[in-house]
């Protein structure tokens, strides 16, 4: 039962870093949550007001606490554990759009910021920004990928000016295609193995998706195919029932690797809440099944399935958390301090880890580094190549393995104290 506690003024509710299931409501009095701005290094604060929520995301995502509560008056916060929470708001859709559309608010603010960082397409109009990704596409040799953008581009921009150019690349495109198709059979054999065998992993999956009246959302994408394109108008947003989609971005005229989606996951739902052009492209890694939604039926869904707008809320919490946490690798300065920053955040998601074991292995690439780290592959290969000379990692075709993560932390920690003082 959710239960009511009195706080005395100047006592803390919780620290940040705390790990913590509790979600409160302000009933009375006055509490302020002060965290550590990212880029900044400044303090920031918030006042919460009477009748709303606080500890939200942490509690649900299951994070450490990212600010610290203190009482700044005599007050009354109700209590409740996540279960509780779920069960009295599940079926209260005010409640459930309000967070929905804060949460939206803030991962919306911190891609801004990501982006600024790292001087990707942001300004650029819709039409200009789909037809650079396009061109991304046909720079890995990404052929149906470019096909669907220039498509998608020509049918929402009918009148764009740069329509021509549009259909242009999307002609010269289709032939590479075709003859790409012609000589991809061993492929595509490859490809259907895949599918049957992530099909087989998603049995099961998704039951309450399972009923008839669901059919009529159902789509399938075959495998390279885009469901969604960075740039363009945002009007549905999809779950996924099998297979997996890749989500990626373009920055500076190039393909970034995001994401990796799988059954039982949303995307395209940012769109949705906000009205605004897509953040990033979602392409079909295999052959995807999905159940597409549009604005109008949203919010009716929402109502009549309570379970979706927690995996909503869940999911919100998860992609804040992971993109603060990659915000915070970017704005380090010290590049060797920002890569190894990079293995600590992989080392993080292996929550299971053996705590006394100091050798990992991360299955991440120089290309994925550098993606992660927002540095030139070549700037990166240089640092790496001084991590193995001093034998603290040792890199291979598709894996890396860190000696000793805590040298990880020790540079991390040490060059963040030098840019302080």
């Amino acid at each position: 039962m959710p239960k009511a506690m009195q706080y005395t003024k100047g006592s803390i509710i919780y620290f940040s870093g705390d790990r913590d299931d509790r979600i409160f409501i302000l009933q009375q009095g006055l509490i302020v949550l002060t965290s550590t701005d990212i880029e900044t290094g400044s303090p920031q604060t918030e006042h919460v007001k009477r009748g709303e929520f606080f500890g939200v995301k942490s509690a649900l995502g299951h994070f450490p606490r990212e600010e610290t509560a203190t009482v700044i008056a005599d007050s009354i916060a109700i209590i409740l554990t996540v279960a509780e929470f779920e069960k009295t708001f599940s079926e209260n859709k005010a409640v459930i759009m309000k967070m929905l559309r804060v949460f939206s608010n803030q991962l919306r603010a911190i891609h801004r910021k990501t982006e600024s960082i790292l001087n990707s397409n942001a300004g650029f109009d819709q039409p200009t920004g789909m037809l650079l990704v396009a061109q991304s596409f046909l720079e890995d040799e990404q052929y149906q990928a470019c096909c669907d953008v220039c498509m998608k581009l020509l049918s929402r921009f009918p009148n764009a000016s740069n329509k021509e150019a549009t259909a242009k690349l999307y002609t010269n495109t289709k032939r590479k295609l075709d003859m790409q198709k012609q000589r991809g059979g061993n492929q595509r054999q490859q490809i259907a193995a895949q599918d049957a065998e992530t099909a087989q992993t998603d049995a099961g999956a998704l039951k309450q998706f399972s009923l008839p009246a669901f059919s009529r959302f159902a789509k399938t994408f075959e495998a390279g195919s885009v469901i969604i394109a960075e740039y363009e108008s945002g009007d549905s947003f999809y779950l996924i029932q099998s297979g997996s989609v890749q989500l990626v971005k373009c920055v500076k005229g190039a393909k970034k690797n995001l994401d990796i989606l799988r059954p039982s996951e949303f995307f395209g739902e940012m769109a949705i809440l906000e009205n605004s052009p897509r953040s990033a492209t979602a392409v079909a890694v295999n052959t995807v099944k999905v159940l597409e939604f549009n604005k109008e039926n949203f919010e009716i869904l929402i109502t009549g399935n309570p379970q979706i707008a927690l995996i909503l809320l869940k999911l919100f919490c998860k992609r804040i958390y992971d993109q603060k946490r990659r915000l915070k690798i970017l704005v380090i300065e010290d590049t060797q301090a920002r890569i190894a920053d990079v293995f600590l955040m992989f080392a993080e998601m292996q929550p299971n880890a053996d705590p006394n074991e100091r050798t990992m292995r991360f299955n991440l690439t120089i290309q994925d580094i550098s993606h992660w780290a927002g540095l030139p592959v070549d700037t990166v290969r240089d640092e790496v190549n001084r991590f193995v000379e001093k034998h603290k990692i040792e890199v291979y075709d598709t894996y890396i393995v860190v000696n000793n993560i805590v040298d990880m932390r020790r540079i991390v920690d040490t060059r963040a104290a030098i840019r302080s003082v």
